[in-house]
This record gives C-alpha cells, sequence and structure tokens, in this order.
C-alpha cells in the first residue's frame, strides 16, 4: 500500500475491550468492512491506549484476541486492509516519543477527554493517560494517513495531531502527511432492549439488555422478542414516548437498509410482536455468520498469530519508512535495526 495510491489511506483504532455487542458492531465495526472498498485502510488494536488505565494483564491479553478475531469474522480482510495489533510494533512508542519533542504541556492539559477521565484528582492519573494523545498522533501520522474518521468528540484529537504534524514539519521540514478527520455522522444510537433509556453497555445491570456478537442465535431472537415496549400497539417512532419501541426500528433500520418511515407503514396495523418476530429473523441472520466464524478463529489460534505477523510486517515497513526520515530530519543517528 501507499500513500501515492489512487486511494487515500485511513487510519482508525479500536481499543481490545472484548466480546462486542452490536452497538459496536453498528457503530463502528461495519463501518470499517465498509471502508475498505473505498480507501487503502490501515486498522489498529490499539492495545497500549488500554493502558492508560488499570488493566488486567491476563483479561488484556484475551480481549485483544477476541476483538480481532471478531474484526477478521465480521469482514476484515487482510488481502484488502492492513490489521495489526499496536504493540506489537514498537514504531507506535518510538513515535510517540519523538512527538513528545514538539508536544507542548499546555496542550495536553486542555484536552476534554484527559480532564473527563482524571476527574477532580488529575495528580493521581498515570502520565500514559495525560500522554495518550500524543500516541494516537504517532498512530496516524506514522502510516501518511490522510484521513481519520471519527466521531465529534474525537475532533480534539486530529486537530492536535494536525498541529504536531505541522510543527514537526516547519521546524525540521516537511516529514509527516497532514491528517484531516472525516467527521462521522452521528451513527444509529442502540439502547438496552430491557432499558431502552439507556445506551446499549457493557456495563448494564443486567445481560438480558444487550445482544453480544458471541450470543447463541436463540439467545439473540429471545432478547428481541423480550424486548421492553409499551402498552399500546401503535409501531410508530418516538423516542421520547415510545423509547422501547423506537429502539427496535433503529436496529430494524440499520440492519435491512429500509427507512424507518418505511418500516412505520410496513408495520401499520401491526402489533409489537410481528415487529420482534421479524427483527429476530433479520438480526439473527446478520449475526450468526460473524459468531460462527469467530468461534472457528478462536479454535485456531495458529491462523490468528499467522495474519496479524503478516500485518505487523506490512504495517512495520510503512511505519519504519516514516521514523527513518523522521530520525533524518531531528538529528538521530539512523535506525540499527
Amino acid at each position: 500500500m501507499s500513500a501515492t495510491s489512487a486511494r487515500k489511506r485511513v487510519f482508525s483504532g479500536i481499543q481490545p475491550s472484548g466480546v462486542s455487542h452490536i452497538g459496536n458492531y453498528l457503530g463502528a465495526i461495519r463501518n470499517w468492512v465498509l471502508q475498505q472498498d473505498e480507501y487503502d485502510s490501515v486498522f489498529c488494536i490499539v492495545n497500549l491506549h488500554a493502558l492508560t488505565l488499570p488493566t488486567d494483564p491476563v483479561q488484556l491479553r484475551e480481549n485483544t484476541i477476541t476483538m480481532a478475531n471478531t474484526l477478521l469474522a465480521a469482514g476484515i480482510d487482510p488481502a484488502r486492509a492492513v490489521l495489526f495489533v499496536q504493540g506489537d510494533l514498537t514504531e507506535h512508542s518510538e513515535g510517540c516519543w519523538l512527538l513528545n519533542s514538539v508536544t507542548q504541556y499546555g496542550e495536553l492539559r486542555r484536552m476534554t477527554q484527559f480532564k473527563d477521565k482524571s476527574g477532580k484528582d488529575e495528580e493521581a492519573v498515570s502520565a500514559a493517560l495525560f500522554d495518550y494523545p500524543a500516541l494516537q498522533a504517532a498512530d496516524i501520522l506514522l502510516y501518511d494517513a490522510e484521513i481519520v474518521p471519527v466521531g465529534e468528540d474525537q475532533r480534539q484529537h486530529v486537530e492536535l495531531t494536525r498541529d504536531l504534524a505541522n510543527r514537526f514539519n516547519s521546524r525540521f521540514g516537511e516529514t509527516f502527511v497532514i491528517p484531516e478527520a472525516m467527521i462521522l455522522k452521528e451513527t444509529a444510537r442502540i439502547y438496552d432492549l430491557q432499558e431502552p433509556s439507556n445506551k446499549m453497555s457493557k456495563s448494564a445491570a443486567t445481560e438480558s439488555g444487550i445482544i453480544w456478537l458471541l450470543d447463541d442465535p436463540k439467545v439473540t431472537a429471545k432478547k428481541i422478542k423480550s424486548a421492553v415496549t409499551d402498552d399500546a400497539r401503535e409501531v410508530r417512532f418516538d423516542r421520547q414516548n415510545k423509547p422501547g419501541v423506537s429502539n427496535l426500528l433503529t436496529i430494524y433500520s440499520v440492519l435491512s437498509g429500509k427507512t424507518i418511515e418505511a418500516l412505520e407503514q410496513e408495520y401499520a396495523g401491526h402489533g409489537y410482536g410481528d415487529l420482534k418476530k421479524d427483527l429476530a429473523e433479520i438480526a439473527v441472520e446478520t449475526f450468526a455468520p460473524v459468531r460462527a466464524r469467530t468461534l472457528e478463529l478462536l479454535d485456531d489460534p495458529a491462523e490468528l498469530d499467522r495474519v496479524l505477523a503478516g500485518n505487523a510486517d506490512r504495517a512495520a515497513e510503512i511505519a519504519d519508512a516514516t521514523l527513518a526520515k523522521v530520525y533524518d530530519r531531528i538529528g538521530l543517528l539512523p535506525h540499527a535495526r
């Protein structure tokens, strides 16, 4: 892959949070799969970023493996994209340290997410939490990424990346490609099936409101058919007064490609049972193959090792070329690889 190819290069990262639920899939993973056909894509499981907060080593390792298998099962194709684990390449930590030389304390101090995660006890949080925007900038800049798809909450991080790249280029000569943020439109917000006023989350009070990608198809169907609705019968989108039905319509719309208005017309005169039955069928049809393939991959760790090792080599080839330029510009001796 090359940033000079006909397709623009995109970099995207995802934290290894373990088994994904359908909100994760519909909000991010599915977009990655579609992105492969349009862009020169580099996808990274950012396990180093997970170290900004206390972690369990065994759980982090298992979560990383599960995430990698899930991405492959969902349709990330190593023949069309680069998929690798951040911690497999020392270039990311190295690039972060080099970028720290042009990163200002005040810039990191002003990052919104640092303020949110540190709360009122900034003195007690790890230096990794404070500095992770520099690592995120390195993630992007190492691959000459031209586009970084992010939600609005991550815009500030891409802006910092641009500032650091411009500052380095101004001080040491043209080195980094200046990336552009692709602000993603608000993706379908998926709510808990039992608490439809709350976003579907791994921290939910009960499992019955969450559809996991590794749920047995029968469990998936049962959860949808048991979803909370209301005492009426009208299938109508009304987030405030009919949150449960609205949530089901949103999921149905995303999975089927039909508009919510079309679904309202289709189910006019029908009860919630028909809506739930049909949604259960399309959900199982969509997620059962992902589950089956993920379980196959989990049973064949050698295959995952092979894929990730080969992709790490491909990623390192790009990152090393960038680091070589950085070393030369900044006045360090060449790499002794």
